[in-house]
Formats: structure tokens, C-alpha cells, sequence
């Protein structure tokens, strides 16, 4: 019996929590993107889901979608610095259009707009809430595959792989 009680309640918590996550945050205007940390170098990441498409139909490849929690998500900062920064990502990055997609709890991160933008592909694509996400999409926006997680423990391998074999 309380193993039932257990798998009917536990989701419904992550539920809540991952709605909790969306709706308390606040934002005020500004365009920059946090790559993880104010330091961060986010060049060649877009943040417009249609402006991707259409790089992606223009220059013939895929999209690179990547869902993060900048700023309070451990594996997300891992990944960043694990994988991200390093020369082997930027020369696979080159073969796909990257669209990044930040759910701060920071307040200050993100503009009105910006936040809705990637609320609505949160829950049009990441329905589960998982950080960090990525996920390939064709130049029509079709998901082709994802993967999700990273284990802090400095092994990318598995995503190298991913990249590697969708682009």
C-alpha cells in the first residue's frame, strides 16, 4: 500500500515543483544570454526557436536545442564547463544551427519576453522538465532524438556520441 501511495504522490511532487520552477519566476528586461554564469562566452548560441529553423533551412543542418538551469542547475554548469568549452564540442557545434534555452530562478536573468519564449518550448518540448536537455531537430523542427543528464563526473563521451551521430 505504501508503495502505491509512493508512485501516485512522487509524481505529482516533480509536478510541482517543475510548475513552481516556471511561475515564480520573475524577470526584468535585458538581452544578454547567461551562458551558465555571467562569464560565460555564449557565442553562436541563438535564442529564437524560428530564427533557428531558418538558419537551420538556410545552411542545411540540424538544430542543437539545449534546456538548462543556468543558474541553479549543478549538471547544467557541469556541462558547460565539461563539454561545452571544450574544442572537440566547437568543432561538432559548427555542423549544427545551436539554440539555447535557459530556465533561470534568477529574477534578473532574462526579459519578459525572453522567458515566455522559452517557457512555451519547455513545455512544447522538454514536457518532463529535464536539465540538462538536449535534443536534435531537424530544419523543420521535428525532434530526431534527445538526451538528457549528465552525472558530474567529467565524462562526455556519451554526449560526443549523441552529437556525432545526429548531425
Amino acid at each position: 500500500m505504501k508503495k502505491i501511495l509512493l508512485l501516485t504522490v512522487l509524481p505529482l511532487l516533480l509536478l510541482a515543483q517543475a510548475t513552481n520552477l516556471v511561475a515564480d519566476t520573475k524577470i526584468i528586461p535585458g538581452n544578454e544570454v547567461e551562458f551558465a554564469d555571467a562569464d560565460a562566452d555564449a557565442e553562436g548560441w541563438l535564442k529564437n526557436f524560428d530564427e533557428a529553423l531558418t538558419d537551420a533551412k538556410e545552411e542545411n543542418r540540424n538544430v542543437l536545442l539545449y534546456f538548462t538551469g543556468s543558474d541553479w542547475c549543478p549538471p547544467c554548469k557541469m556541462l558547460k564547463k565539461d563539454l561545452f568549452e571544450t574544442s572537440e564540442f566547437k568543432t561538432i557545434a559548427a555542423e549544427y544551427t545551436l539554440l539555447y534555452i535557459d530556465i533561470p530562478r534568477n529574477r534578473n536573468l532574462l526579459s519578459a519576453e525572453q522567458m515566455e519564449h522559452n517557457s512555451n518550448l519547455l513545455h512544447k518540448i522538454n514536457k518532463k522538465g529535464v536539465f540538462p536537455l538536449l535534443v536534435v531537430l531537424n530544419d523543420k523542427g521535428a525532434q530526431l532524438d534527445q538526451y538528457s543528464g549528465y552525472s558530474i563526473d567529467g565524462k562526455v563521451q556519451a554526449h560526443i556520441d549523441f552529437l556525432n551521430e545526429n548531425k
